[in-house]
């Protein structure tokens, strides 16, 4: 009786996500958008928003498959793209890549329900999964911008500013570095900003590369912290809405935006209050999520080899240039973002360690440190504005805390036995998935 909990918690997980999206498809529905149930079904044969992360989802599912069935999935999903762009080309209509692997990725799923019984079929069934998780993710987040846009038409862009003071303006000062590297800087940071999902799937392969012979997932792997960063985060945005420094004080905010100051002129103190903007631009800068991601990648790289180190360092550089030096965010917006992911990656890995105390005392901890960051810059950002020297140092020591804590917590970790570690027989006949 007690074995069966694990599945019956699974299912229930489902229902509610699955609740979720319905929810979510109606809202936007209301709003006269498409939700993102309508949004993925059209990728099956429009084109794609993004066939990079459609490419990079099925990558994910071929963690699972052993190297015959993977170059087969792979050669399938090309040669069906290939179709596809040959119609369109011969239709004269906008072609994109990413049907093919949508496609083989749903086909495995059917496959999986249908010829495989027993741990082939859950292994495979996780497998898509995570793939259609990581794409459903991204068409959710952006249901959840269009509701943000439409909901919450007053900003907290004044005070986030004012309260930026406090940390000497980096968005302004990170503004003038990027134009002044030219246009080759300013498209590497745009590049690495786009494609967040190539850094995390390349971390993520390194993570699952024993999937397959092992016959079962790590318990803790990028994607997971990827997944509840993405739905924790838009809920945040509801309650604490910023548009960013491009559109509240720079050309991109139009007659919305209360001058055009980014960068060259850092915005002047006065008294921060909510502010009215438009019913499109989505109010998704506190915290970064940007700077969340790329956090989970560098942290996730830590145990890799050197070139994935590497990697994990380039990504979270290059995005905390681009965040700041796009004028996407402020600095402020930065190191809640740090606290945010770091809060999540400690919870995570105490959950996996059977409710580790110390684990959940610093994702407490962190939680705490969050929310005061949030409620500082809402309701003390004049009085941060008024003490750079002493204010500035405060809320990078109290982010700092967060990650020292972090550090320590899991190389305590590192060098224990985890408790609920339950050693696993290995297989050593590999039957083939499909």
């Amino acid at each position: 009786m007690w074995r069966r909990p694990p599945v019956v918690l699974w299912a229930a997980v489902g229902l509610i996500g699955l609740g979720f999206l319905v929810a979510l498809e109606v809202v936007s529905r209301h709003y006269g958008t498409p939700g993102p149930i309508t949004a993925q079904a059209r990728e099956v044969v429009f084109p794609p928003k993004s066939g990079t992360v459609l490419y990079a989802a099925m990558t994910l599912m071929l963690v699972v498959l052993p190297w015959r069935r993977r170059f087969i999935a792979v050669g399938a999903a090309v040669g069906i793209d290939l179709v596809f762009w040959l119609v369109r080309w011969a239709a004269g209509v906008p072609t994109m890549f990413g049907n093919g692997a949508l496609i083989v990725t749903l086909a495995c799923g059917v496959i999986a329900l249908t010829r495989r019984t027993g741990r082939e079929r859950a292994l495979l069934l996780k497998g898509v999964g995570l793939a259609l998780l990581l794409v459903t993710g991204r068409k959710t987040g952006y249901t959840w911008l269009d509701i943000t846009a439409q909901t919450r038409p007053m900003v907290l862009d004044q005070y986030v500013a004012t309260a930026d003071h406090a940390l000497g303006n980096p968005s302004w000062v990170a503004g003038r570095i990027v134009q002044a590297t030219g246009t080759v800087g300013a498209h590497v940071l745009e590049w690495v900003y786009i494609q967040l999902a190539v850094g995390a799937v390349l971390v993520a392969l390194y993570q699952l590369r024993d999937v397959a012979a092992e016959r079962r997932f790590p318990k803790h792997h990028l994607v997971r912290t990827f997944l509840v960063v993405g739905l924790l985060g838009p809920g945040i945005y509801m309650i604490f809405p910023v548009v960013g420094p491009i559109f509240a004080y720079g050309a991109d905010g139009g007659q919305w935006a209360l001058a055009d100051l980014w960068p060259n002129t850092p915005p002047p103190l006065g008294t921060p209050q909510a502010m009215l903007f438009d019913g499109f631009t989505p109010r998704n800068c506190m915290p970064s999520l940007h700077t969340a991601w790329a956090t989970a990648i560098f942290v996730h790289s830590r145990k890799g080899p050197r070139a994935l180190r590497f990697l994990g360092a380039f990504w979270l550089v290059a995005t905390l240039g681009a965040t700041l030096g796009f004028g996407y965010h402020y600095g402020a917006d930065i190191l809640a973002g740090v606290v945010f992911t770091l809060t999540i990656e400690i919870a995570l890995r105490a959950a996996d360690r059977g409710w580790d105390r110390r684990g959940l005392r610093l994702a407490g901890y962190g939680t705490a440190v969050f929310t005061g960051l949030l409620l500082s810059y809402r309701f003390l950002s004049q009085e941060l504005a008024a003490l750079p020297w002493l204010c500035g140092p405060l809320l990078v020591l109290a982010a700092g805390s967060v990650v020292y804590g972090y550090v320590r917590t899991t190389a305590l970790w590192d060098r224990e036995t985890p408790r609920a570690a339950v050693p696993r027989p290995r297989r050593e006949v590999q039957p083939e998935l499909v």
